[in-house]
């Protein structure tokens, strides 16, 4: 079984334009996220912060990190379902209005929030008015999968994960429409819809999207990527359900729930093992070659990233005993802000550098990969940084705060060196993020001197072999 390297079917085009406002987006939620962690180094003036509030470039950032995302999902799917249906998009024209309704009601969101015009309630805080909006292009974006898939007839896991993904991310949305009077009960579901986003309805859309990049980079038989497909799927469902618990603080939950969520999510990083196992199996079974290599590097930095940003740091602060005085500090930004980029971020991007060269039609879906590279480390590697100076900040925080009782601001002043450190990182992100989406954007064929010596590099363990 061979790779495949062209688009068969029009209809997987339009993802193009998904991706495309993906990356602008992209690059304009780190902007805003420097101009946040600024604010923890220098003094703002007032007259800026009457303008431009921190909790406004809050919710800009954090709405534009779920938009951008949300994006890449949909864009991918837009790819996917097409060629594992063997059909095409069954309303190619109704992805497009999604994609503009998605588009004006994001500027009306971040131009509504210069304004006050938000719920108030973190990650959630597009105005009610807008959140049915969002149900809408979701409803569309769903009988638009599902009656494609519906009409092909040609059922299997890939397909069967990634739509039960979505289906259960438009399922979750609906509990954080609603206000709640009991102030305990309003953040309890809003866990239900925060924590089973990224750890249950996100992880299966990734399984999938991640198990049909596998299939076609390396042409290994089906069977070898879906039979543990089921076992990571299940055990993303089981750790990421039950993991809910270690949220419940303050909430009025059973205490249980702080013991289960702790111990289920000490499981959480298993999963993301399989992953890897499944890239490594993959290649061995397949041709043994890795092209383009950019597309690998981010593949495999998707997975170790995955596993250390979610698996790792998740871990080292959700026991009940640690995650008491660490909740909500900065130790907890560290842990979202490196699970984020290596879940989700660079699934988003391992996906664009696959398709895009096939939407443009570039030979072998082979591109010039120089500048990628660059892209990826410098981003790669401003995040990592981040992450550590977050995590030094936080654990200062705790003890400052939760243990001897200091005051916010008298907390914040041994802080700050840190927050330098993010800021500086954040630079790095930047560079990398203008870097990644201009090469995306601007994809090239391989120029001929570098595809001789991928050919010969390809061909020396075939002679080895002989």
């Amino acid at each position: 079984m061979t790779a495949t390297t062209a688009v068969i079917y029009k209809s997987q085009r339009i993802a193009y334009w998904y991706f495309a406002l993906a990356l602008v987006l992209f690059v304009l939620q780190v902007v805003v996220g420097l101009w946040i962690a600024l604010q923890y180094v220098i003094t703002v003036p007032q007259a800026v912060v009457d303008v431009f509030p921190f909790s406004t470039a809050r919710a800009m950032h954090t709405n534009l990190l779920v938009l951008w995302l949300l994006l890449g999902f949909m864009g991918s799917t837009f790819y996917l379902v097409p060629d594992e249906a063997q059909t095409e998009l069954a309303w190619p024209r109704l992805a497009i209005v999604q994609l503009v309704a998605l588009a004006v009601t994001g500027v009306t969101a971040l131009v509504g929030f210069f304004f006050g015009w938000t719920q108030g309630r973190p990650l959630l805080e597009i105005p009610t008015p807008l959140d049915f909006v969002v149900v809408a292009a979701a409803l569309l974006f769903l009988a638009n999968v599902a009656v494609t898939l519906a009409r092909a007839k040609r059922w299997n896991p890939v397909q069967g994960t990634l739509l039960g993904g979505l289906v259960f991310l438009a399922g979750m949305y609906l509990f954080g429409m609603p206000f709640y009077r009991n102030l305990a009960m309003d953040w309890y579901y809003w866990w239900w819809v925060i924590h089973l986003w990224v750890e249950g309805a996100w992880e299966l859309v990734t399984a999938a999207i991640a198990a049909y990049m596998l299939i076609k980079l390396t042409g290994v038989d089906r069977r070898v990527v879906e039979k543990w497909l089921y076992v990571e799927l299940g055990l993303f469902l089981f750790t990421g359900i039950a993991g809910t618990g270690h949220h419940y603080y303050w909430l009025g939950a059973p205490k249980a729930w702080l013991w289960i969520g702790g111990a289920f999510s000490a499981l959480e990083p298993f999963p993301i093992v399989l992953m890897l196992w499944d890239t490594w199996r993959a290649t061995r079974d397949g041709d043994g070659a890795l092209r383009p290599r950019l597309t690998w590097v981010y593949i495999g930095g998707m997975a170790i990233l995955h596993f250390v940003g979610a698996g790792l740091f998740g871990f080292a602060h959700t026991l009940p005993q640690v995650n008491y005085y660490t909740h909500g500090s900065q130790v907890t930004v560290s842990h979202g802000h490196l699970a984020f980029y290596g879940a989700y971020a660079l699934l988003n991007l391992s996906f664009f550098y696959f398709a895009i060269p096939r939407i443009k039609g570039l030979p072998g879906g082979r591109y010039h990969e120089r500048a990628g590279h660059w892209g990826f480390w410098l981003t790669t590697l401003g995040v990592l940084g981040m992450s550590l100076a977050f995590a030094v900040a936080g654990v200062l925080q705790t003890y400052l705060e939760r243990v001897r009782g200091e005051p916010y601001m008298i907390a914040q002043e041994p802080m700050r060196f840190w927050m330098l450190v993010v800021f500086l990182h954040g630079l790095l992100v930047l560079a990398g993020a203008i870097v990644t989406a201009t090469h995306l954007l601007t994809l090239g064929p391989e120029r001929p001197a570098a595809l001789a010596a991928a050919e010969v590099r390809a061909a020396r363990p075939a002679a080895g072999a002989a």
